[in-house]
């Protein structure tokens, strides 16, 4: 029928909270308006403008591993000759669209130092893509998000244009938080986390970003994140809301970009405190080093601070990821004490559902790479 809208003249009991939640997000899903006595939802807008293949990574919020999701895609894309395009969009983008040949730049500590000099954000999620997949990437801002995920502000369109002009395809469009890029792509992909509560995934307007979706990367599945209860409860859930839906079990791993065997190690990460003596056992295991100290306030700057002056004369490397203040206090305290920095990638490890995640995005993403 195509309507233009749907009415919600109902009520409790016949629809409660939660129904109306959900059939909200089914509309919204094809792009009609939900709207009832006191309420109104319209759908976020999803733009036909980009004139390549396309997918999008979006989120069901902030902290659940897109970033990791879309390199680790990038990577995949150009291991088999492809040459994919990001588009990142932040709230820490630049104002104008910026273009990163992750390709041909060699990108150094003390370069990023200076770009965060110059007031942008170097450790934005352009340039986390750039420097940890080599792949042209595209900066882009938003700002603010709505509960259908639609931005109250981007200058997404303006990298569109820039990506249709450049060489590269296929343009992988990655989403900021829970805010979904403004841009109707041909396979879209949710990351959300098996960490979070329940009804943030499943409740709410949750169900919309699995009704867009072909496959669902499910992160942080392991203990003491989530308990294997709760991750087959998601995994039964995402599948009731949308059959034939792909999930796939994923948990993340460090993945140092230089070599630490030997060094005596800090490490300033996002991760969840609850998973410090996991990840220290991890990368003293696998790089064969000493981790003297491990900060998950990466994105607390007071705290992580504290913690940097702590460990700087009990250790020889300083480790972190390319997120929140990791060029602007991390990179510079390094540089300033002569301490060598390596920076570190996440990589996503398949530990359950439909099966290797490689795997089952190229069976998703064949039709559209054709």
């Amino acid at each position: 029928y195509r309507p233009e809208a749907v009415v919600d003249l109902s009520d409790e009991p016949i629809m409660g909270y939660k129904e109306r939640f959900q059939a909200a997000s089914l509309a919204l899903s094809f792009g009609v308006s939900y709207f009832g006595a006191d309420f109104r939802l319209d759908p976020p807008p999803r733009e036909e403008v980009c004139k390549k293949p396309s997918i999008s990574i979006i989120g069901s919020g902030k902290r659940v591993g897109k970033t990791a999701i879309s390199a680790f895609l990038a990577r995949l894309l150009k291991k088999r000759g492809f040459k994919p395009i990001v588009v990142a969009m932040g709230r820490g983008g630049p104002t104008h669209p910026e273009v990163l040949k992750g390709e041909e730049i060699k990108f150094t500590p003390r370069m990023l130092l200076g770009e965060s000099r110059e007031g942008k954000h170097a450790a934005s999620d352009y340039f986390e893509d750039a420097i940890i997949s080599e792949v042209t990437t595209i900066g882009a801002r938003r700002c603010g998000g709505g509960l259908a995920g639609a931005p109250f502000y981007s200058n997404v369109f303006e990298a569109v244009e820039i990506a249709n002009s450049i060489s590269g395809t296929p343009v992988i469009f990655e989403g900021s938080g829970a805010a979904i890029p403004p841009v109707k792509t041909g396979v879209n992909m949710l990351v959300a986390s098996a960490h979070q509560p329940l009804e943030s995934v499943l409740g709410y307007l949750g169900p919309l970003r699995v009704y867009l979706s072909e496959l669902v990367v499910l992160t942080q599945c392991e203990e003491p994140l989530a308990t294997r209860e709760k991750i087959r409860s998601l995994d039964a859930g995402l599948r009731e809301i949308k059959p034939g839906l792909k999930v796939v079990w994923v948990r993340f791993r460090p993945h140092p970009l230089g070599d630490i065997s030997g060094e005596r190690v800090f490490y300033a990460t996002t991760f969840t405190p609850l998973m410090r003596e996991k990840i220290k056992s991890y990368l003293e295991e696998k790089y064969s080093c000493e981790v003297v100290g491990l900060s998950t306030n990466l994105s607390q700057r007071n705290l992580l601070s504290q913690e940097l002056a702590l460990y700087k004369d009990k250790c020889t490397t300083i480790l972190t990821e390319i997120k929140a203040s990791a060029v602007d206090l991390v990179t510079r305290f390094a540089l300033e004490r002569n301490l060598r920095l390596v920076y570190v990638d996440n990589i996503p490890e398949s530990v359950g559902g439909d099966g290797d995640l490689e795997e089952v995005i190229f069976d998703i993403l064949e039709g559209e790479l054709k």
